[in-house]
């Protein structure tokens, strides 16, 4: 199995990129071959600077950098020697299995989207994110910012595909689905929400178990918490200035240490043809490595083959 990961993505890069493929590279299975993608000089320098040896990595020469100024939807047909770029070509044509990257979001959805393209039956890719539960187990948000404004059928849809990633990726055997609204009662919501209630509720293919609110979020009610990506994204963030505030008021907790983003390292972009994995674009070296081995573990359970049937 190969792993392309974009070594220009992110505040940090290269280095930060570089030195969490050598983390990687050590907890990884035999069968993982990590692929630097980038200036190939950078890379060598990189991991000369860490002892690291270069037979031990693939190296794809791709020295053009999609930055975060670029525009999603210009960058990746104008910059076609990017690494964002040719890592969706590689993985489009099957040389690699998962492509991970901690630089511009916008250009790895549009990427997904174009180069490999999204899965027939699927209205709108989404992008989740874990949320640590206090029995120590972990709830999937999704979405979380990838779709502001979403209908009832893409909501459900989102139900149906997070329920195959927990399943699939995290060994949950039947996730139990809810939705987030501002009440627990059917009728509570707004028009949004409720129209999608009725179509959870009249569901045989998610094991819905109704509405949470948000002081639920970290209670373990559900391993799948829906709502539209306006939403998510407005509780992604409210959970890391939570934990930003915990630490600069220099409070130690086992717990809250949890919410550190570097213990996730990415997320997979769900619902396109392809093993995607998106990072925090301030993501050190821990939570790069941990971003290769999710995609790696994306990529062994087959996820997006396992979407592609479910949907068709």
């Amino acid at each position: 199995m190969k792993i392309g990961i974009d070594i220009f993505g992110g505040d940090f890069a290269p280095n930060a990129n570089v030195a969490g493929a050598i983390l990687a590279r050590k907890e990884l299975p035999q069968d993982a071959t990590i692929v630097l993608l980038g200036d190939q000089d950078q890379i060598l320098t990189c991991l000369s600077e860490h002892g690291a040896n270069p037979d031990d990595f693939e190296i794809v020469h791709a020295p053009d950098e999609i930055t975060m100024h670029d525009h999603p939807t210009r960058a990746i047909p104008q910059k076609p020697n990017s690494s964002i770029s040719v890592g969706f070509d590689l993985l489009a044509n099957g040389a690699i299995q998962a492509f991970a990257s901690t630089g511009n979001t916008g250009a790895m959805l549009v990427g997904s989207i174009y180069k490999i393209h999204t899965i027939p039956g699927i209205i709108r890719p989404c992008i989740t994110s874990t949320l640590p539960c206090i029995d120590g187990t972990n709830s999937i948000l999704l979405d979380v910012g990838s779709n502001a404004d979403c209908k009832p059928d893409v909501l459900y849809q989102f139900a149906l595909l997070g329920s195959l990633y927990a399943k699939n990726v995290y060994g949950v055997e039947n996730p139990r689905i809810a939705l987030l609204s501002i009440g627990e009662e059917e009728s509570k919501g707004n028009l949004l929400t409720i129209a999608t209630y009725k179509l959870l509720q009249e569901s045989d293919e998610v094991n819905f178990v109704g509405n949470v609110e948000g002081r639920d979020l970290f209670l373990a009610k559900a391993d799948v918490i829906v709502c539209d990506g306006y939403t998510g994204n407005i509780v992604l963030k409210e959970a890391e200035g939570i934990y930003n505030l915990i630490k600069r008021r220099g409070i130690k907790d086992e717990y809250f240490d949890r919410f550190n983003y570097e213990n996730y390292g990415g997320t997979a972009i769900l619902g396109v043809k392809g093993n995607v994995i998106i990072g925090h674009g301030i993501s050190n070296e821990v939570a790069v490595k941990n971003m290769i081995k999710h995609a790696y573990d994306v990529a062994k359970s087959g996820l997006s083959t396992k979407i592609n049937e479910a949907f068709n």
